[in-house]
């Protein structure tokens, strides 16, 4: 009885109200509760609501008196509890996509998307393992390698195959840095409590560059709480590093031991067929044409992995208007306009003349033949840097620094990246020559 009398008295205003769609929406999700002599008591579903019906309440006693044709006052409340229905008024299940986001992860990063080579092959059957019983065995699992070698993605697609599992399993993807900005913020907001029970009570932590938290004390100690409370839970923990737990610098001893108490894998760099089937996998994501020659052509050129994507769609992006292919015409075109704009910016001279300053000696005893390892490193990493700085060809690397032929180039440029992914402090080495390289312009 009390639902139809409301219902026909929002029908009697109904057109009353037209020029006012607020007042009538939130005035038809108002409920009647009793009606006692001249007092109507009626449920609102806010607080908001109630105080903003509150100021209407003159109008609507107003019509309440008209309609019920006698004097008719209202009262307000609040329903906290919900109203008894015949099923749910709304029924929401989030999408995967839903629960991959908000554990932060990217769509792609699979194992189903993820190449495999001699380069990588112990790293993803580590990882294959770790995905199928989290906490089990190898933990934690710690990678490390290079800028672009697969760390992320793999890590990624852990948590991918733990939440395929079971969607309410808790797993979060962050990254050092991401650790350290919200734990400083729990700190200033007063909200660590709540910051301690979302990261301890995970079922799977993957932390992307966990070097970064190094030398920060509080955050160190904080992870290393974080770290035993979900090992000791059952639960599991995977973080990737551009480098081993034994060198990185200013990290706790207590935390290196716990990082390497699990299993480490050292991720290579990608090989050329590695490299050419990346780009393939990119291309079918992207549902771009591709044929393998080509393909191979750039994987060739392109070192850096991460290069290759932004490669891609640049190709893409000049055959597109047209619909044509992105062929070895346009491939050996893309190159050479790129090598053009870049020895526009930066000669063989000046990578020759910045790395003989650098190991401080003569460009005639880096062109020479001395085997001293002084000089020889200085040679391969010069070899390197016009390969991959200028994208010169083989023979044109060779002519430069007078040697014989391409053949030594080849092996400069797998020794130099051997080091560069295995001896941190080459790899500063060659990072320091080769921004002094680009400031030299």
């Amino acid at each position: 009885m009390l639902q139809s009398f409301w219902q026909e008295f929002l029908t009697s205003i109904k057109d009353k109200k037209k020029k006012s769609p607020i007042y009538y929406s939130i005035l038809r999700d108002v409920q009647p509760i009793e009606i006692k002599e001249d007092l109507v008591t009626l449920s609102c579903t806010s607080l908001g609501a109630k105080k903003y019906l509150e100021k209407k309440r003159e109008d609507i006693e107003g019509h309440l008196t008209f309609f019920a044709r006698k004097k008719t006052r209202v009262e307000f409340t609040i329903v906290t509890t919900p109203i008894e229905s015949d099923g749910p008024l709304l029924s929401f299940e989030p999408s995967k996509e839903d629960i991959f986001r908000k554990a932060g992860l990217r769509p792609n990063f699979t194992f189903e998307n993820f190449a495999v080579s001699p380069t990588n092959q112990i790293a993803f059957a580590a990882a294959q393992s770790v995905g199928k019983t989290p906490g089990s065995s190898y933990n934690p699992l710690f990678f490390y390698g290079g800028v672009g070698f697969g760390k992320t993605h793999l890590a990624q697609a852990i948590a991918h195959i733990v939440l395929e599992d079971d969607a309410t399993s808790g797993v979060l993807f962050c990254s050092g840095e991401t650790f350290m900005n919200e734990l400083i913020e729990a700190i200033r907001g007063k909200t660590t409590p709540k910051f301690r029970r979302r990261y301890r009570s995970l079922k799977l932590i993957v932390v992307d560059d966990i070097q970064f938290i190094a030398g920060k004390q509080t955050v160190q100690e904080e992870f290393f709480h974080t770290f035993n409370s979900i090992v000791s839970a059952g639960g599991q923990v995977v973080l990737t590093s551009d480098r081993p737990p034994h060198e990185i610098r200013k990290l706790e001893d207590r935390l290196r031991s716990r990082f390497s108490g699990g299993l480490i894998v050292d991720i290579q760099q990608p090989d050329f067929e590695l490299r050419t089937a990346i780009l393939l996998i990119k291309a079918q994501e992207k549902s771009i044409e591709i044929d393998i020659e080509v393909a191979k052509v750039i994987a060739e050129t392109i070192v850096d992995t991460r290069s290759l994507e932004g490669t891609l769609m640049s190709l893409y992006a000049r055959c597109a208007p047209d619909g044509s292919a992105i062929d070895l015409d346009l491939v050996e075109e893309f190159f050479h306009n790129r090598s053009s704009e870049k020895r526009r910016k930066i000669s063989p001279q000046d990578i020759i003349k910045t790395v003989c300053s650098f190991y401080d000696i003569k460009q005639s005893q880096l062109k020479g033949d001395s085997r001293k390892s002084t000089i020889a490193l200085a040679r391969q990493v010069s070899m390197y840097l016009l390969r991959t700085e200028l994208g010169l060809k083989l023979e044109e690397v060779a002519f430069l620094v007078k040697r014989k032929d391409h053949t030594t180039v080849i092996h400069a440029i797998n020794k130099i990246q051997n080091l560069n992914m295995k001896n941190v402090v080459f790899r500063e080495e060659l990072t320091s020559i080769t921004k002094a390289v680009s400031s030299s312009t």
